[in-house]
């Protein structure tokens, strides 16, 4: 009996030292959205959007060329990451079925998940930048196509091992050829969870500083120049933020804000792609 009282005992003390502790992180999660949502959310004007930088100590402009350049930087890495993503979580789950060549490289982007922004900056500095001689968009793409990849890879191997293998056979049965067997089957099939590994893997770069600074680094005005210094938003918002203007620091958190909105908004897109299919599935 006073066994049982004592694991009762010790059962309770944990839920409750739980419960306080998910209130203390929800306390904080709460407070940070909040502050961000009053001092950003009223701080937006359509000026932000279409207006260029201005001189600093100058009252008005806006971060048009952050925003363009911003865009411009994560299009490209979206484009460099999720076919090698796609392609190496492929390799993993189809052709290179437990075999060790395909663990280990699994294993790789495990590691590579948890590897710090900022190491990556380091790293694409090392082998992209300096050898060029000069920061650039393309440089800052690489960086975050580098941070995207074991994103993709590893949502795109869990994915397709959800894929019941027997599918596969009846297709080999028929004649089919592997690569029509992936292309026509198996992605078809894990088609929902390639695309909320397409906006999660999107959602994880788009608000990363770290490695632009030491890659695309930024530009006073608009530039189309892949392979010049160009503007991002988040290296603006973290200048903006550290300089001593008062219209600097209302238009970071406005741009804050607009980040994220805008991860936000992947984030319920997401959601809602696998609430959808598991719906459909019954």
């Amino acid at each position: 009996m006073d066994n049982l009282k004592k694991r009762e005992f010790v059962s309770k003390l944990f839920i409750a030292v739980s419960i306080l502790t998910a209130i203390l992180g929800l306390f904080w999660l709460v407070f940070i959205l909040s502050d961000l949502l009053i001092k950003g959310a009223s701080s937006i004007n359509w000026s932000l959007f279409v207006d260029d930088f201005v001189p600093p100590g100058l009252p008005g402009g806006g971060m048009k060329p952050a925003f363009i350049g911003q865009l411009i930087i994560v299009s490209i890495a979206v484009l460099i990451g999720i076919p090698i993503g796609l392609l190496g979580g492929t390799y993993i789950a189809e052709y290179g079925r437990n075999s060790k060549s395909a663990k280990f490289i699994s294993m790789l982007s495990d590691l590579a998940t948890s590897i710090p922004s900022i190491v990556v900056g380091t790293f694409v500095y090392a082998v992209v930048v300096k050898p060029m001689g000069h920061f650039s968009a393309l440089a800052g793409s690489f960086a975050l196509a580098v941070i995207m990849i074991p994103v993709m890879l590893k949502t795109t191997e869990n994915m397709l091992k959800l894929v019941p293998w027997n599918l596969r056979e009846a297709a080999f049965a028929l004649g089919t050829p592997y690569y029509k067997v992936i292309f026509q089957i198996v992605y078809k099939s894990a088609l929902t969870g390639l695309l909320t590994g397409t906006i999660l893997s999107i959602a994880r770069i788009a608000g990363e500083t770290a490695p632009l600074l030491f890659t695309s680094l930024n530009n006073s005005f608009l530039s189309y120049n892949l392979t010049q210094p160009m503007a991002s938003l988040t290296v603006t918002i973290y200048r903006y933020a550290m300089g001593p203007y008062d219209n600097w620091h209302t238009m970071a958190w406005a741009a804050s804000f607009v980040i994220t909105a805008f991860i936000l908004i992947l984030t319920i897109i997401s959601r809602i792609l696998v609430k959808w299919r598991y719906s459909k599935n019954g």
